[in-house]
């Protein structure tokens, strides 16, 4: 795994992480780490738990059992000092539609401290082909559109780790491919942490280093998606995907 240091302290680290909701039980005991510079796909059906797994470790949960530490330190206990260091970002979250892309990146980089704020807002727009929309109303920008520019908004702060949910799920084939080779650029350039969630299972299967695979709040598999795809012994990770969505089929390994 090229620019993976396996030895370093994990970017993310969890154990016997468990949330309930009174007698819910939606995340399961599971423990799992992610090495610097890894990009790691977390998938499963809806309702597997993955949104509330992020959100604990974003710090917007506390998890009724386990540990979460993001770069070293413990979430949610650190996290300011956390959220300085990563970023996030989800097509189904907006910024604000009324402000033009410049107004609400300059409130971005202002809050994240970032210096040469105009330079890192430019290139980063160049990168995801926005250059050029800087006076454009965020609001009348395309789904596509909206999408790229809040990966420019999480990478203004030059993260160590970066979480994205469903990063390329409004962009058409094309553009999520732009979006995935710069993905890749970035964490080679700058040894990002990618932990992300996706629908997507062929993007899943060329992006990731190694998978998470949540079902019913528990991890099934982890590894890199050949690996998991042979063990299991199934040909595609959209067929696994399938197995466990459809009527609640279990997938267990030979």
């Amino acid at each position: 795994m090229a620019g993976v240091d396996q030895h370093a302290v994990p970017a993310i680290a969890v154990e016997q992480l468990t949330k309930a909701f009174g007698r819910l039980v939606v995340v399961d005991d599971i423990s799992f780490s992610v090495a610097p510079g890894e990009i790691v796909g977390f998938l499963g059906p809806n309702g597997a738990g993955k949104t509330t797994t992020l959100a604990m470790l974003l710090g917007l949960l506390r998890p009724t059992r386990g540990r979460v530490r993001v770069l070293g330190l413990p979430m949610p206990q650190a996290r300011q000092r956390v959220l300085a260091r990563v970023n996030f970002t989800s097509p189904y979250v907006s910024l604000p539609g009324n402000l033009s892309v410049r107004e609400n990146l300059t409130v971005f980089a202002r809050l994240y401290g970032v210096r040469n704020a105009r330079s890192r807002m430019e290139g980063l727009l160049a990168r995801f082909g926005l250059a050029g929309m800087e006076g454009r109303t965020t609001g009348r920008l395309s789904s596509g559109e909206s999408t790229r520019l809040g990966l420019v908004k999480a990478l203004l702060n030059d993260p160590q780790v970066l979480f994205l949910d469903e990063p390329t799920a409004s962009l058409d084939p094309d553009g999520a491919e732009r979006v995935r080779e710069i993905l890749r650029q970035i964490r080679a350039e700058r040894g990002m942490t990618i932990f992300y969630t996706s629908h997507n299972m062929q993007e899943v299967e060329r992006l990731s280093d190694r998978i998470l695979f949540l079902h019913r709040g528990r991890v099934i598999a982890e590894g890199p998606p050949r690996d998991v795809l042979r063990r299991f012994e199934r040909d595609t990770l959209e067929r696994m995907f399938l197995d466990l969505a459809r009527e609640g089929q279990e997938v267990s390994a030979p």
